[in-house]
């Protein structure tokens, strides 16, 4: 009887921490995603250095042609997802078009300051769960922008509010999409 809750207990951890980086990136239990596709966007949320402050997209075409897209604050992190993506059977070639954003100590403290406001609102806190939250923050210049999925337009509307009273922040994009499942 031990070795079983000892199993299920292991299951469940393994389950709390995998869905939320396979809800983060993108995939969708109703539907499964086409098999290069799914194969790609596991090994980008798979990357080591990849978190909040982080964006990875990407493109598939009919021929495996894979084009990356997004914001990292890592140049490493965007070879490195050339690299992997380059490994996944299905892929013909890539276009890494992934911007690095440049070092700054005034983004970084605005990164830190719009996690803190987002993810210590109560309403939001859920969304800081797991290793990589649903809430990517980019900063560039001062300029803040959202991305991710969140479960309804309140909880767009208010990511994108506290963002936008954070000291220093010059404008907000909220690309924030309303996933609907919440």
């Amino acid at each position: 009887m031990k070795k079983l809750a000892t199993k299920f207990t292991i299951t469940t951890v393994a389950a709390m921490i995998l869905a939320p980086a396979m809800l983060l990136a993108g995939a969708d239990v109703r539907t499964p995603a086409n098999g290069l596709e799914k194969r790609v966007r596991h090994e980008l949320v798979m990357l080591p250095y990849y978190g909040m402050f982080d964006n990875l997209e990407f493109q598939v075409d009919p021929a495996g042609h894979v084009t990356l897209l997004g914001h990292v604050t890592r140049p490493t992190l965007k070879s490195d997802a050339e690299r992997v993506v380059r490994r996944v059977e299905g892929v013909t070639s890539v276009s890494n078009r992934i911007e690095v954003l440049p070092p700054s100590p005034f983004d970084d403290r605005i990164r830190r300051a719009v996690a803190h406001a987002i993810f210590n609102f109560a309403s939001l806190s859920r969304y800081s769960w797991g290793p990589i939250p649903p809430i990517h923050i980019i900063v560039d210049s001062g300029h803040v922008t959202l991305e991710g999925k969140v479960d309804n337009q309140t909880d767009k509307n208010l990511a994108g509010m506290r963002a936008n009273g954070v000291s220093g922040v010059f404008s907000v994009t909220n690309n924030l999409v309303v996933d609907g499942r919440g």
